[in-house]
């Protein structure tokens, strides 16, 4: 497996200097430097009161639907001001820490993978945010169950198989690549390095789900679109949630070359690295906050989340389409999200698929993608 250059770390940059990210509101479709308004702070203001008073008595949000939406929803509002010692954050503390165990081992079944990574990076920005060591022995024990739950040679899988280095929901369900990209970001924001072995393992499974034909990626179909896109997951002869490409193999989209690219990074690959340009040529080709590329308006919100942290991760404040003109993503992003806020202050997808009906978890999707466009600093 080939090793990359290091890079400074990215993480914690969701709360950086507002500035001019606070009043920012473009007009749509303008080149960078040409848009201006308000409304990215206020905007996340009514998004945290909507989410304030969602809270349900055991202090989760949606949990009929999924226990897994409280830690997103707790994570987002720590990202967004909320302290560690609010009311309605120590109550979504506690349901996740209810979750995740004691000791970080708790959550089983089908979801385990998923409920552990995204409850650990909650306890871990409330740490950041002045919890102190209270959740220390719950991060590290989520860190070992999620070591625990990837597929490698504790599953009978050598490097040669495609499974390997992969994440599922759990419950021994097979691998995909959004699951391994929450995997790998919670094991990164909780300390581990980028070459510690359980990254390393995975971005083997990252580099199979590219369409992309290289060395890196042995899968049948990886040269049949060879567009530097990524699917969800090249197991059992290979998946893509968009379907199968018209010329043949399996089609790339937006959301999964973005967690792709954000995994690559996480895992120390850089500019230098022919994945990362390929996926960034991908992004460059397919530039668009008006949908999903490749599947319109499902996954949207999604969508939002991980294409500013991928690009929070890149580390670049502006980016060139194939068409030569160049866009301040955080500006196209705000804007974006400005069009589809609710009176009260929610999201919601009318294009409900993967839960994207639900206004609790779509608006800490909005929450989550508005941290990681606030510039570093």
């Amino acid at each position: 497996m080939q090793h990359s250059h290091t890079r400074r770390s990215f993480l914690g940059m969701g709360i950086g200097t507002l500035g001019a990210w606070a009043s920012l509101r473009p007009a749509r479709g303008r080149a960078t430097g040409q848009g201006a308004g308000t409304g990215a702070e206020a905007m996340a203001a009514r998004a945290v009161a909507f989410l304030k008073g969602r809270q349900e008595e055991n202090g989760g949000w949606s949990t009929e639907r999924s226990p897994g939406i409280t830690g997103l929803v707790v994570t987002a509002l720590l990202r967004s001001g909320v302290t560690p010692f609010d009311p309605t954050v120590e109550r979504g503390l506690s349901y996740v820490e209810g979750i995740v165990g004691n000791d970080g081992m708790q959550a089983g079944g089908p979801h385990a993978n998923y409920l552990t990574a995204i409850g650990i990076m909650a306890l871990d920005e409330a740490k950041k945010k002045g919890a102190g060591d209270r959740y220390d022995a719950v991060i590290r024990g989520g860190q070992a169950a999620l070591k625990g739950l990837q597929w490698d040679e504790g599953e009978g899988k050598t490097p040669a198989d495609p499974f390997y280095g992969g994440a599922g929901y759990g419950g021994h369900s097979r691998p995909d690549l959004s699951n391994t990209s929450f995997m790998i970001e919670a094991l990164r924001q909780t300390g581990l390095p980028e070459d510690d072995p359980a990254l390393q393992k995975a971005l083997l499974f990252v580099s199979r789900t590219q369409n992309l034909d290289s060395e890196f990626n042995d899968q049948p179909w990886a040269d049949a679109v060879d567009d530097g896109g990524f699917i969800y997951t090249p197991a059992n002869g290979g998946e893509s949630q968009a379907g199968e490409a018209p010329g043949g193999g399996l089609r790339s989209y937006a959301s999964m070359t973005y967690a792709g690219l954000k995994s690559m990074v996480y895992a120390g690959l850089t500019m230098d690295d022919p994945r990362v340009k390929a996926a960034h040529e991908f992004i460059r080709n397919n530039y668009s906050l008006d949908e999903n590329p490749g599947l319109g308006q499902q996954g949207l919100f999604y969508y939002y989340q991980t294409f500013a942290k991928a690009l929070a991760a890149l580390g670049r404040p502006t980016l060139t389409d194939a068409g030569g003109t160049e866009h301040d993503w955080r500006a196209d992003l705000v804007a974006a999200l400005a069009e589809r806020q609710g009176k009260l202050g929610e999201w919601v997808n009318p294009a409900d698929r993967w839960m994207e009906g639900d206004p609790n978890l779509v608006t800490g999707y909005g929450l989550l993608a508005l941290a990681s466009a606030r510039p570093s600093g």
